[in-house]
C-alpha cells in the first residue's frame, strides 16, 4: 500500500481533531469512490485514504504512527485492512448513506388498495356520493397492534441484537443489511396473540364515502390518503385508490366530454326536412333537419355535451339514420310505387343522384371486365 504521508492525504494537519479527521475522510469518499469516480486513480485513492483513515482515527495507531511512521506498522502488524476498526465501519457506513439514502427503515407504511367503482353516465356527468365497502387490515384490537400474547413481551432478536440490521464484510467493503430473521424489527415475539396470530392486524370490513366530482371517466382514479391497510409499528396507513368504471349506455357513446348518439329518421323528413326531438342530458330538445338529408349525416348541437367543473363544456353530435318503413298497408304500398314511378320517369335520375352514379360505376366496372 502507498507510504505517503497519511495527514497529507487527508488534507489535515497534524494536530487535527477526530472531528476533522472523519470529516476529511467523508469529503474524500465521496469525491473519489469508484461508484461515482471513474477516474483511473479513484480507485488508488480510495484505498490509500482508507488506510490513513484507519491508522489516524485510531488513537493508538495514530500515537505509534506519529513517533515511528510506517515503520511502526511493518514491525508490530498493525497496518492494511481495515476490517477490524468499528471506527471507519461507522464512518465507512455514514457515508454509504450519503450516496444511497440510508438503510431500509424498519417500519413500513400500509399496503396501497385499490377499489372499482361503477357509476352511470348520469353520475359521472353530475357527480355523485357513493359509499364503498372494503376489507381490509387494522390493528388487532386484542393486542393493540402488538403481535405479542397479553401479558408478555417481545424478547430481543439474537441474530441482530436489537440493532434490525446486520453487517457483512466483503473485501474492502462492509455491506449493511435488514436482518434476516427479525426483519429489521429488532424483535421477535415468541408467544403472539391468538387473535392475530402475532401478525397484530386483522381483517375488517369498512365503510367509506366517496364524492365523485362532475365529468369524471372510466379509467380516472382518486385517491382515499390513510384509507388503505395500517402501517407497521406506527407507520402511515396506506392510501385507498378507486378507480372509476363508467357503465355502458343505452343512447350516448362518450369521447372525453363530448357525446354521441344515432337518431332514426323517416324518409320523408330526411327528403323534405323537418323538425325531430333529439335527447340531451338535460331533456329534449329539437333539431332542425335540413331538406334532402343524408343517413349518416351528422350535426353538432353545441355545449350539450359533459360539463365538467372549471371546464368548458363538451358538444353533443348526433348522426342521423334513414329508417325504411315496414307493415305498409295496401294504400301505402301503391302511394310508393307511384313515387318510384315518377322517379323512374326522370331520365337523369336528378331525385336520387347516388343512384345515379353508382349505376355509372358499376356500368364502367362491367365495361372494363369485357375488354
Amino acid at each position: 500500500m502507498s507510504k505517503k504521508d497519511y495527514y497529507e492525504i487527508l488534507g489535515i494537519a497534524k494536530n487535527a481533531n477526530e472531528q476533522d479527521i472523519k470529516d476529511a475522510y467523508k469529503r474524500l469518499a465521496k469525491k473519489y469512490h469508484p461508484d461515482r469516480n471513474k477516474d483511473k486513480d479513484a480507485e488508488t485513492k480510495f484505498k490509500e485514504m482508507k488506510e490513513a483513515y484507519e491508522v489516524l482515527s485510531d488513537q493508538q495507531k495514530r500515537a505509534a504512527y506519529d513517533q515511528h511512521g510506517h515503520t511502526a506498522f511493518e514491525q508490530s502488524g498493525m497496518g492494511g485492512g481495515f476490517h477490524n476498526s468499528s471506527n471507519f465501519s461507522n464512518v465507512f457506513n455514514d457515508v454509504f448513506s450519503d450516496f444511497f439514502g440510508g438503510h431500509q427503515q424498519r417500519t413500513q407504511r400500509g399496503r396501497d388498495l385499490r377499489y372499482t367503482l361503477n357509476l352511470t353516465l348520469e353520475e359521472a356527468v353530475r357527480g355523485a356520493s357513493k359509499e364503498i365497502h372494503i376489507t381490509t387490515l387494522v390493528h388487532c384490537e386484542h393486542c393493540k397492534g402488538s403481535g405479542v400474547k397479553q401479558g408478555t413481551r417481545p424478547v430481543t432478536c439474537t441474530t441482530c441484537r436489537g440493532v434490525g440490521e446486520v453487517h457483512m464484510q466483503q473485501g474492502f467493503f462492509t455491506i449493511q443489511q435488514t436482518c434476516p430473521r427479525c426483519h429489521g424489527q429488532g424483535q421477535m415475539i415468541k408467544d403472539p396473540c391468538r387473535q392475530c396470530r402475532g401478525q397484530g392486524k386483522v381483517e375488517e370490513p369498512k365503510t367509506f364515502s366517496v364524492k365523485v366530482p362532475a365529468g369524471i371517466d372510466s379509467n380516472d382514479c382518486l385517491r382515499l390518503n390513510g384509507k388503505g391497510e395500517v402501517g407497521e409499528m406506527g407507520a402511515p396507513s396506506g392510501d385507498l385508490y378507486v378507480q372509476i368504471h363508467v357503465d355502458r349506455h343505452h343512447i350516448f357513446e362518450r369521447s372525453k366530454n363530448n357525446l354521441y348518439c344515432k337518431v332514426p329518421i323517416n324518409f320523408t323528413t330526411a327528403a323534405l326536412g323537418g323538425e325531430i326531438e333529439v335527447p340531451t342530458l338535460d331533456g329534449a330538445i329539437k333539431l332542425k333537419i335540413p331538406p334532402e338529408t343524408q343517413t349518416g349525416q351528422c350535426f353538432r348541437i353545441p355545449n350539450k355535451g359533459i360539463k365538467p367543473e372549471k371546464k368548458t363544456p363538451g358538444d353533443l353530435f348526433c348522426t342521423v339514420f334513414i329508417e325504411t318503413p315496414v307493415h305498409l298497408n295496401e294504400k301505402q304500398k301503391k302511394l310508393l310505387r307511384d313515387l318510384d314511378q315518377s322517379f323512374c320517369e326522370t331520365s337523369s335520375k336528378k331525385n336520387t343522384p347516388e343512384t345515379k352514379k353508382f349505376l355509372e360505376s358499376m356500368k364502367k366496372f362491367f365495361d372494363n371486365l369485357t375488354h
